[in-house]
Parts: structure tokens; sequence; C-alpha cells
């Protein structure tokens, strides 16, 4: 086969690589939710401002059949002690998300620190912002917001998360586009683990196929850094201990 013959066929799946890539990040980058969602203002978009033109939105929504209240203890203890509640293999070490409201998890507070940066915004029962100011990794540094909303709908509630970010340096939007990738596929599977999570199990506080042993790491590997300097997860484990001088140079925290 003449090399004419290779760039044209190298080219077609170069192609369809990319074709493949935009419909699936299109479906997935706001899966669930409406236009009017999509659009709307949330309190993390302004954490992005005056930033590099590189940048990706990704709004995703579900509707769960229990009421607000059923619902925010289940996102207040998420990546803080009981898991992501997606794909447990690839963003849990392998560790088991709760299925239970875990009994010594604090309440959300400013500050908190873990593998997605710090909460940097809280509204009790309502909204909860985690914001990670820096990152460097695949040849470019981000930001990322990560917003999720909790509203009352007909038949319960209606869960809103937005992950917003921008990248500088000269892969920013190759960075970015993976990014979106990975993220396509873990945010879906979030959702729907919360909405299962809160549907089938309510608010109950034990779960007697896996009962809490005591071990702060039982249900999640990547370290969280409470507000009052406690600790949960692996230590080490990721960078909450970098958020965590980020939420103090940024006065979130004093201590």
């Amino acid at each position: 086969m003449s090399p004419p013959h290779l760039i044209l066929i190298a080219a077609a799946l170069m192609l369809g690589i990319v074709i493949l890539f935009k419909a699936y990040t299109s479906w997935g980058d706001n899966w669930g939710a409406t236009t009017a969602e999509c659009t709307r203002p949330m309190t993390g978009d302004a954490y992005l401002a005056g930033g590099p033109p590189a940048r990706v939105v990704m709004t995703r929504a579900i509707s769960i059949s229990q009421p607000p209240e059923t619902v925010w203890p289940w996102l207040a203890q998420l990546g803080r002690g009981a898991g992501y509640y997606s794909l447990d293999r690839l963003d849990n070490g392998g560790k088991t998300s709760a299925r239970h409201l875990v009994s010594w998890i604090p309440e959300p507070q400013p500050g908190d620190a873990a593998a997605i940066g710090y909460l940097r915004y809280l509204e009790p029962g309502r909204e909860l912002v985690w914001w990670l100011g820096g990152l460097q990794a695949w040849g470019a540094r981000f930001r990322m917001v990560n917003d999720l909303l909790l509203t009352p709908a007909v038949g319960g509630s209606r869960l809103v998360i937005r992950i917003s970010g921008d990248a500088a340096g000269p892969l920013a939007p190759l960075a970015l586009g993976f990014f979106q990738l990975i993220d396509t596929i873990m945010a879906r599977r979030q959702l729907l683990g919360i909405k299962e999570r809160a549907e089938a199990f309510g608010a109950r506080t034990a779960d007697p196929e896996h009962p809490e042993t005591g071990a702060v790491d039982q249900y999640q590997f990547y370290e969280v850094i409470y507000a009052s300097g406690r600790t949960a997860g692996v230590r080490g484990r990721e960078q909450a201990a970098y958020w965590r001088q980020m939420a103090l140079a940024d006065k979130i925290i004093s201590q």
C-alpha cells in the first residue's frame, strides 16, 4: 500500500475519533439537564472570572423521588469520608462508597479539603461549591469548580451539578478535552449513585452489609481534611493537604 493511502487511512481514523469524541461529550456534557438549568447562573460561575479562554462547562441534572432534606445528607458526606458514589474501582481506590449516612462524618464546613479541592461555599440544605484553584496536569494548569445545587421539585428533588474549569498552557485545549471525556463517564455514574442511595436507603444510619468498623478509611480511599483539622481516608493520598493550605491562604479558614 502506497504512503498516500496510509495517510488517507490515518486521517480518516483521526476524523472518526474526533467525531466520536464530539458526539459522546455533547451527550454527556449536559446529561439530564434542561436548557434552563444549563443557562442559569450558579454560585461557582464567578470563581473563573478573568481566567484563560480555554474552558469547559458541563451541567448535568437528575430528579430524585425524595425530598431535599433526605437527599442533602448524602451530598454533605460526598467526598468527605463516604466515597464518591461513582465507579469505586477508579475514583475510590477500590473501596465501596458508603450506602448509609456515616455516623462519624461531621457536617460540612467551608475549608474542608479533599481530592476535589476545598469547600469554598456552603448553603446548608441547598448548595455546596468545591474549588480547585490550580492544578498542574497533562501539560496545563487547571482551575476547576464543582457546584452541587439541590432544590425541591414535584415528586421530590432536583439535583444539578455543574463542573466548570479553565486551563492555561500550550496543551490546555487537549487537556480540557481529556478531562471532559473522563468526567462525562464519572459524573453520570455519580448522579445515579446519589439517586440510588437516596431513594433506596433514605435516611438510614447503618448498613448491615458493610457495618461501620470505626476506620476512617473504610468507605473512602482519598484523604479528606476537615476544617477542624481532623482527617479521614488514607493520609497523604491525593492533595487534600495542598488544598487545605490554599483554603488558609484564601482566608476561608484560619487555623
